[in-house]
C-alpha cells in the first residue's frame, strides 16, 4: 500500500524534487539525466509489454474458445 502513495506526487514535491535535483547536478547535467531517466523508462515499458504479451494473446485465444 505505501508503493502506491509513492506514485501519487503533486506539483508542489515534483517541483522541490526538481528544484534539489538542479542543485545537485547543475543546469547542464541535469537534461543528460532527465534523458538517460526517459530512455531507461521506456526500456522497462518494453520489456515489460514483452512480458505480458503471451499472456494476453493467450487470454483472448481462452475467450474465444469459451465464445464458441
Amino acid at each position: 500500500m505505501m508503493t502506491a502513495q509513492l506514485l501519487f506526487i503533486g506539483t508542489t514535491e515534483l517541483m522541490l524534487i526538481a528544484g534539489i535535483g538542479l542543485l545537485l547536478f547543475g543546469g547542464k547535467k541535469l537534461p543528460e539525466l532527465m534523458r538517460g531517466l526517459g530512455q531507461g523508462v521506456s526500456e522497462f515499458k518494453k520489456g515489460a509489454k514483452e512480458v505480458t504479451e503471451p499472456f494476453e494473446e493467450a487470454k483472448k485465444d481462452l475467450d474465444n474458445v469459451i465464445k464458441e
